[in-house]
């Protein structure tokens, strides 16, 4: 697992996306959601704005894709 910092700051899932490198814009991160190809916490998620916090867990339910985030 990769930790990846996002400080204090409010971050949504599609900017965690974004800056994790798994999406090159905000089009293609809602894509991947609305998709119900990303997981949070173990959990599909299919809300595009939802609000992420440090010890959040994030992964791409995609064949060999790349390791799962924890948000430091």
């Amino acid at each position: 697992m990769i930790e990846l910092p996002v400080g204090d700051r409010p971050i949504n899932l599609t900017q965690v996306l974004k800056l994790a490198g798994w999406a090159d814009n905000g089009g293609m991160a809602k894509a991947m959601i609305a998709d119900g190809l990303v997981r949070v916490n173990g959990e599909v998620e299919l809300r595009k704005r939802r609000q992420m916090a440090a010890g959040d867990t994030v992964q791409l339910d995609i064949e060999d894709g790349p390791p799962a985030l924890r948000l430091v």
